[in-house]
C-alpha cells in the first residue's frame, strides 16, 4: 500500500489548489479525480457560464451599436457560440492537465500524483480508488475532501437535462429556445435570465416567489438590475409559486399560484431549474469513519473536520460556495496541516461579482446586512454619471456604494459597484476591509485618470467632507447620509 504525506479527493478548484499548496511544502501528495480536472468550476459553472455571459454581453452591446447606425441586426448562431464556450472551457482544462504533466519533468517529479477514480475512506487513512475494474488502496496520513457539488434537483419536476434541465444540461442544447422559464430568482438564476435575453434570440420567464429578485441585495441594486432584464423583454413573475410543471408535446408547461390567490398556466419551449446545490457527499466514506454532516454539508472548524486528520473544503462545508472561496480554504487546509497559516480564515473581505446587466461587485457587508445586525453606519453613494470614464465608455449606468462605521475612525464595512468594469473597482477595499483599515489610505491614492476607481477615491472624499462634487448641490446623483436605529439622516459639513 503506497503512503503519502497528503491525499485529495477531487481536483476542481479547491481540490487542485490544495494540492499544488502542498508542493510548497515538500510533500508526496495525491490528487484523485473521478470525472474532469477543473471540476464544475470550469466545466458547467463559473468559467463555462461567465463566457455565455461575455459572449451575450458583446453580442448585445454590438446590436445596440447596430440600431445606432440604422443597420439590420445580423442573426446570431447558437452553434458558434456554443463552439467558443467549449472552447474557453477546453483551454482551461488542458492547462491545468499540462500543467501537472509539466510538473512530472520539474523538482516536483517525485512529490506529486494523479489518479483517475472513485475515492472511498475505508478509514481516516485507508483509501479505495476504482477505476472500472481495477481496484486499489492507498494509505494518507492527511486527507482533503474536495469533491464539490451538484445541482439541486426538485424532485416534482420532470427534470430530464433536454428540455426541463439544470445548469449541467442547459450546456447541450441544440439551438437558442423561443422561451425559457428559469426557476429560482438567486444569482444563477438570474444570471441565466441576463444571458439569454441578451443574445435577443429567446423571450425568458423568471419565476419569483417574492416581491422581488436577489432578496438578499439592497433596493437600489435590484431596481437597475430589474429594469434592464423587464427592458430586454424578461418577464418576472412576482409573489408567485410554482404549482405544477409537466412536458406537453415537447413542451414545458407551468401553472402558477400568485400570493393573492390566482394562478395562470404557461407553455414556453425550454425550462431552467436553478435552485442551489448539494453536496457531493455520496459513497465518500465508511459509516465507521464518523465524519460529522449537518444539512448543509459537512461540519467543520476552520476546514478541519471532527475526525482530526481529515479536512473538508469548497462546495463540501456550509460556507460560501464560490470558486475563490473554495481555492482558499483549500490553500488555507494544507498550512494548517504541514504549517502554521499566517491568518484565521475570515470570510468578511471575499470580493463577489454577479454577471449581470449591469455586473455587479462587492465586499463586506451591504446595507441590508448591516441592518439585520442592528448596525449604525455611514454610507455613501456616488452614480456613475459623474465619472468620467463612464461617460466615455457611453455607459453612465450603476453606481458606488460605500458603508463605514459612524464613527470617527470610519473603518470600512463594505462596498458595492454597479455598473462597467465593477470588479476591478473593489480589490484595494477588500484588502482594507481585511486589515481592519478606515478610509484614509483611499483618500490618499492617485488613481489612474480616467478610471472607475476614482469614483471610489470621490466617495472617500466625500465622507471626509472635502469632496470635488458636493453632495448637497448634486442631489439624485450623490449621497452622503448616517443611518441610526434604521434611520437616515444626511451627514453635513
Amino acid at each position: 500500500m503506497e503512503r503519502y504525506d497528503l491525499v485529495v479527493i477531487g481536483a476542481g478548484p479547491s481540490g487542485y489548489a490544495a494540492a499544488m499548496r502542498a508542493l510548497d511544502f515538500k510533500k508526496k501528495t495525491l490528487l484523485i479525480e473521478k470525472s474532469k480536472v477543473g471540476g464544475a468550476g470550469v466545466t458547467n459553472g463559473a468559467l463555462s457560464s461567465k463566457t455565455w455571459w461575455e459572449l451575450s454581453r458583446e453580442t448585445s452591446a454590438f446590436r445596440k451599436s447596430l440600431k445606432r447606425y440604422n443597420i439590420k441586426v445580423p442573426h446570431v448562431n447558437y452553434k458558434e457560440v456554443q463552439t467558443e464556450v467549449r472552447k474557453a472551457v477546453q483551454e482551461r482544462k488542458s492547462m491545468l492537465e499540462e500543467h501537472m504533466e509539466m510538473l512530472q519533468t520539474t523538482n516536483y517529479s517525485q512529490l506529486l500524483k494523479f489518479k483517475i477514480g472513485s475515492a472511498r475512506l475505508l478509514s481516516q487513512n485507508e483509501i479505495e480508488i476504482t477505476h472500472g475494474a481495477h481496484v486499489e488502496k492507498v494509505w494518507a496520513d492527511n486527507v482533503i475532501l474536495a469533491t464539490g457539488s451538484r445541482p439541486r434537483y426538485l424532485p416534482e419536476l420532470p427534470i430530464d437535462e433536454k428540455n426541463v434541465m439544470t445548469s449541467e444540461g442547459i450546456e447541450n442544447m441544440e439551438d437558442f429556445p423561443e422561451s425559457m422559464v428559469i426557476v429560482g430568482a438567486g444569482v444563477i438564476g438570474c444570471e441565466y435570465a441576463t444571458i439569454f435575453s441578451g443574445f435577443g434570440r429567446t423571450k425568458v420567464h423568471l419565476i419569483d416567489k417574492g416581491e422581488r429578485i436577489l432578496p438578499f441585495e439592497d433596493d437600489d441594486v435590484v431596481r437597475i438590475i430589474e429594469r434592464n432584464m423587464e427592458n430586454n423583454g424578461v418577464l418576472i413573475h412576482r409573489n408567485s409559486r410554482l404549482i405544477s410543471m409537466k412536458l406537453v408535446n415537447d413542451r414545458v408547461e407551468y401553472e402558477l399560484e400568485y400570493t393573492d390567490g390566482s394562478r395562470e398556466i404557461f407553455n414556453v419551449e425550454k425550462a431552467l431549474v436553478s435552485v442551489g446545490r448539494v453536496a457531493n457527499l455520496e459513497d465518500l466514506w465508511e459509516d465507521k469513519v464518523g465524519i460529522d454532516i449537518s444539512k448543509r454539508g459537512i461540519s467543520n472548524e476552520d476546514t478541519q473536520t471532527n475526525v482530526g486528520n481529515i479536512y473538508a473544503v469548497g462546495d463540501l462545508t456550509a460556507d460560501i460556495s464560490l470558486v475563490n472561496v473554495g481555492e482558499l480554504e483549500g490553500r488555507y487546509a494544507v498550512e494548517r496541516i504541514f504549517g502554521k497559516p499566517n491568518r484565521k480564515l475570515i470570510y468578511e473581505n471575499i470580493s463577489t461579482i454577479m454577471f449581470l446587466s449591469p455586473e455587479v461587485a462587492g465586499v463586506g457587508l451591504n446595507e441590508t446586512q448591516a441592518q439585520e445586525k442592528g448596525m449604525d453606519y455611514k454610507v455613501v453613494t456616488l452614480e456613475y454619471s459623474t465619472i468620467p470614464r463612464a461617460i466615455a465608455k457611453r455607459n453612465t449606468q450603476g453606481f458606488i456604494k460605500l458603508l463605514v462605521t459612524n464613527d470617527e475612525d470610519m473603518k470600512i464595512l463594505g462596498m458595492k459597484v454597479v455598473g462597467n468594469h465593477a470588479s476591478s473597482a473593489i480589490q484595494a477595499v477588500a484588502v482594507l476591509i481585511s486589515m481592519d483599515k478606515g478610509i484614509e489610505e483611499l483618500a490618499e491614492c492617485v488613481h489612474p485618470h480616467p478610471s472607475i476607481t476614482e469614483g471610489i477615491q470621490e466617495c472617500v472624499r466625500m465622507l471626509m467632507g472635502k469632496s470635488l462634487f458636493k453632495p448637497s448641490a448634486l442631489r439624485g446623483r450623490l449621497s452622503c447620509r448616517r443611518c441610526v436605529k434604521g434611520l437616515y439622516e444626511d451627514i453635513v459639513f
